[in-house]
């Protein structure tokens, strides 16, 4: 054994030791601050903590718009010393933090997901200019590089893995945002997510003119004296909270897009995941109430459109970003030490980057797709997702309440409600001034005797079933008005004994816009009183309804403040008046002709 290897197999050593001492990160890293020069000489600021270790090793970059603080010489971020971030220093990698433009300490205009390929630079440019200088100029690299990031920095991650240096060898876009129109935290479907969208756009809104700071200019938002009555009484249209929110040109952008148009597409990053060279771990949530769309549909445009590069999904029963804390529990439920973020991180990201960038010989540890079903909390290993040994089930909704696997037979059958946006249906039992991630798996029994709220329900299930891929209705209505919104929700009722008697788990619920039935680029009235298909597909889900259990679903017209309400005529909502949201009686069909359906898919 030569003298350095001897070395490094030391240093292996004490990073483990240190692992369980506590060691400081200090005493095993060095800090230095960079500002790299892009293609148009915009600088970014870029932190590189370079391990104290002789011996070369790999680079994983953390891109992000959130800050890469504490600023200054010897200023260590709080998270290497435990957690997540802890098992990069462990083992011993080149951590690299980088302000994205516009963005603290880095110079230029920011943009929001700014389009790849839409000009001179963008992110894909910044990542290959970034990872161009660093092989260049850090010593101790041993030339692979990584990209990973969660939530918008997973968005910057897939960039990084889009730019095409030969050194990025694997990037993991984890709760990744993919498309702001049909999914994540600004809107499903094309219909905005109000509580959420107002809040992140307000708080991510960045002024022309940047000058690098390490402190983003602060602009508070108080929802008094709680989410509904601020959003129904204080700011109850489009317009009321643009005069809010103003100046903000990315909202006075979506207001002008309000269809699914060649300015949506252009920030649909999936358009560009064609022959993606590096290797690619691809994370999510199933319970993720901000970008539980990303994780999913960005795996399958890979699939789909890059099928030589090697692809692996984790989704877990998580919360957004919950993989890199605890992960075990959400709500009232406890999934297991296997849910947790130690458990993720030792037998999937550590392993992944481990593998490409270390090039050990780790990825036979890793399956193409882990999904942990919810219900029997389990881990399931596929080959693809949706698993091809899935087969479809469709639960037709008819008279009485009930669900049926066989087609109805009668020749005239409906339920009716109302929808009265001046008392929109909650989405949670008691409002308050922030959006619960509870919500996404949370008791429904709040919501009996609203008579606004269709209920169709199994008898209690023989065996235990579980359901793995999307959720896909077909509703088949007609409305006293000229436009309405659907959404549908799949829940799962426990037995009336014993743990979490009578329980009605939220399993995935998504909305629909009564106007884009037809496509989301063609907005189309209804005409009053005819019957129409309105289709919805959710994101995926992954859940095993136990024997004894029954599956109900629930339609209804409203869920706030959690999306917008619709004035339920077809008007453009940026614009319209408070006066012009009316009420409109909505009927269900479950009949021969016109069967209302939600397809599942059950292994």
């Amino acid at each position: 054994m030569n003298f350095r290897r001897f070395l490094a197999l030391l240093w292996v050593g004490l990073l483990a030791a240190a692992a369980v001492c506590a060691q400081p990160v200090s005493t095993l890293y060095d800090k230095a601050e960079y500002r790299i020069a892009m293609r148009d000489s915009v600088h970014l600021h870029t932190t590189v903590f370079t391990p104290k270790a002789p011996g070369k090793a790999p680079m994983i970059i953390f891109r992000t718009p959130y800050g890469t603080g504490p600023y200054g010489e010897g200023r260590f971020p709080g998270g290497f010393e435990t957690g997540y971030m802890r098992s990069y220093v462990d083992r011993g990698y080149i951590i690299v933090q980088q302000d994205v433009r516009g963005r603290y300490m880095s110079e230029g205009e920011f943009m929001h997901i700014r389009p790849a390929g839409f000009g001179d630079v963008d992110e894909t440019t910044d990542s290959f200019d970034t990872v161009d200088w660093l092989v260049k100029h850090i010593p101790g690299n041993n030339g692979r590089v990584g990209f990973a990031g969660a939530s918008y920095p997973g968005f910057y991650a897939l960039m990084g893995g889009l730019s095409g240096h030969p050194a990025v060898k694997a990037v993991s876009p984890q709760a990744p945002v993919t498309d702001w129109y049909m999914g994540d935290d600004v809107h499903h479907n094309g219909v905005l997510m109000l509580s959420d969208a107002v809040r992140f756009l307000n708080s991510m809104n960045t002024p022309p003119g940047h000058t690098p700071t390490d402190q983003m200019p602060k602009r508070p938002l108080t929802t008094a004296p709680d989410d509904r009555t601020f959003f129904l009484e204080q700011y109850p249209t489009l317009a009321d909270l643009t005069k809010l929110l103003a100046p903000n040109a990315f909202w006075d952008e979506i207001a002008r897009h309000p269809d699914y148009d060649e300015w949506w597409r252009a920030r649909d990053t999936r358009r560009a995941c064609y022959n993606i060279r590096p290797a690619m771990l691809v994370v999510g949530g199933t319970y993720d109430a901000e970008d539980c769309y990303g994780a999913w549909s960005l795996y399958k445009a890979v699939l789909r459109q890059s099928a030589r590069t090697p692809l692996h999904l984790v989704v877990g029963p998580w919360a957004h970003g919950a993989w890199r804390g605890d992960g075990r529990s959400l709500g009232d439920f406890n999934f297991g030490e296997e849910a947790s973020g130690a458990y993720y991180m030792e037998h999937f990201e550590a392993p992944f980057f481990d593998c490409y960038l270390w090039a050990r010989d780790t990825v036979d540890r890793l399956p193409p797709v882990a999904v942990f079903s919810s219900g029997d909390n389990r881990w399931r290993m596929f080959e693809r997702w949706t698993p091809p040994q899935a087969d479809k089930l469709t639960l037709y909704l008819t008279e009485g309440g009930r669900i049926a696997t066989q087609k109805p037979t009668a020749k005239a059958s409906s339920t009716s409600y109302t929808s009265d946006p001046s008392d929109p249906v909650p989405y949670i039992a008691t409002p308050g001034t922030r959006r619960p991630k509870e919500y996404m798996i949370a008791d429904q029994r709040f919501l009996e005797g609203r008579n606004d709220v269709l209920t169709f329900v199994t008898e209690p299930l023989r065996e235990d079933m579980t359901l793995a891929g999307p959720v896909e209705a077909a509703l088949e209505v007609a409305l006293s008005t000229t436009d309405a919104d659907f959404i549908v929700k799949l829940i799962d009722v426990f037995p009336e004994e014993g743990e979490k008697a009578g329980m009605q788990m939220l399993v995935r619920g998504d909305v629909a816009r009564g106007r884009y039935r037809d496509g989301f680029a063609r907005p189309k009235a209804f005409v009053p009183g005819k019957p129409e298909t309105v289709p919805l597909r959710t994101t995926d889900i992954a859940h095993t309804f136990r024997a004894g259990h029954r599956i109900m679903v629930q339609v209804q017209s409203s869920w706030f403040p959690l999306t917008e309400r619709n004035p339920q005529q077809f008007v453009d909502l940026w614009s319209c008046a408070a006066s012009d949201f009316v009420p409109c009686r909505v009927t269900l069909f479950h009949q021969r002709d016109r069967a209302s359906s939600v397809t599942v898919y059950k292994l």
